[in-house]
């Protein structure tokens, strides 16, 4: 089989750290370009990934595009429409990271002009493929826990001195903060596990950083189930980091995988196992399910193979942004949002 031929635009965290690691691994893919003008970063893709095109700007990808098969946009969230759009316009099959854009109005936009053009797009929606979501999934469908009252999920971590970073130096309307950053995720899988939201209530601030480092969401679920969402970098004690509370017990992840917890006693068994089934006093341990964020690429190159489609709709992201934009809003006016 052809491997198909990626360029890769962006080579800060996201681009270098995670896409590009993954696109390594990928079976049938190879990173053959990437986009970046800061000449330190393009020295370490070029150490990094033996014989790849290193270019300067995005409009030298696009006109490249005979030669790509597929561009990854792991750039800053405010340029993602702009970047995205012109990758479908060349016809490029594209994948975004999260966001897909800074509201749902503009992101959509980039969706009906890839479904215009018949152009392949998805939305890095990675955190669908982490070993506590995709466990939950299963304890969900076991039914194990009963009725599901209530999902709690957090990125909680304590960091009282920010990091130097685009994403503690912007402003939230500019793609900075936490609630584009991690609630993009959350409420992405708030929505996977429990169906469209109904309402929204959010309370964000900006304590330490330019853009919000504390953001608390509660989403309403159409199906009855309420989601309480949290961030932030100024939790001394972070709380568990999966918490779903059902009629017959409750399933229970103490921590993000490989940071610290308050809840010690609560921590995975062993490397087979990804929280608890607990019920008061008694508890046992969930065997982990299997996969990871590597079966997002498996997947997109069936996309662009035209043999599967995109494993994160991109209407779904769409949706996510349509609940970070009520989030403003609520926290704006203080005031549970209706969705229609």
């Amino acid at each position: 089989m052809t491997e198909l031929r990626v360029g890769l635009v962006g080579y800060g965290m996201a681009g270098r750290d995670i896409h590009a690691q993954l696109l390594r691994a990928a079976p049938g893919m190879r990173l053959t370009h990437v986009v970046t003008g800061d000449a330190v970063r393009a020295a370490q893709a070029e150490e990094d990934n033996p014989g790849v095109r290193v270019l300067a700007a995005p409009a030298d990808l696009w006109s490249a595009a005979g030669s790509v098969d597929l561009a990854v946009i792991a750039s800053p969230g405010h340029v993602h429409v702009e970047q995205a759009r012109a990758a479908v316009e060349h016809g490029l099959p594209v994948v975004v990271d999260k966001p897909l854009g800074l509201d749902a109005e503009s992101a959509r936009t980039v969706v009906d002009s890839a479904r215009r053009l018949g152009v392949p797009m998805t939305v890095f929606q990675n955190r669908r493929w982490d070993s506590e979501h995709l466990t939950a999934r299963e304890v969900l469908s076991s039914g194990v826990l009963g009725d599901v009252v209530r999902y709690e999920a957090r990125f909680e971590r304590w960091r009282p001195v920010p990091k130097d970073r685009w994403r503690e130096n912007t402003p939230t309307d500019a793609g900075g903060g936490l609630l584009m950053d991690l609630h993009s995720h959350l409420v992405d899988g708030a929505i996977d596990l429990f169906g469209p939201v109904a309402s929204v209530y959010a309370e964000l601030a900006a304590v330490s950083t330019v853009g919000d480092d504390v953001a608390f969401l509660a989403l309403r679920h159409q199906s009855g189930v309420t989601s309480h969402l949290s961030a932030t970098s100024l939790a001394g004690a972070p709380g568990p980091r999966t918490r779903l509370l059902g009629r017959d017990g409750a399933y229970l992840v103490a921590a993000i995988t490989g940071e610290a917890t308050a809840y010690q006693e609560w921590a995975d068994a062993d490397d087979d196992h990804r929280g608890w089934v607990v019920r008061g006093e008694q508890s046992e341990p969930v065997r982990r399910a299997p996969g990871g964020w590597g079966d997002f690429y498996t997947a997109v190159a069936d996309m662009v193979r035209g043999s599967a489609p995109p494993p994160v709709e991109p209407t779904e992201a769409v949706t996510v942004l349509t609940v970070l934009d009520a989030a403003r809003r609520s926290a704006r006016e203080r005031m549970t949002v209706e969705l229609g």
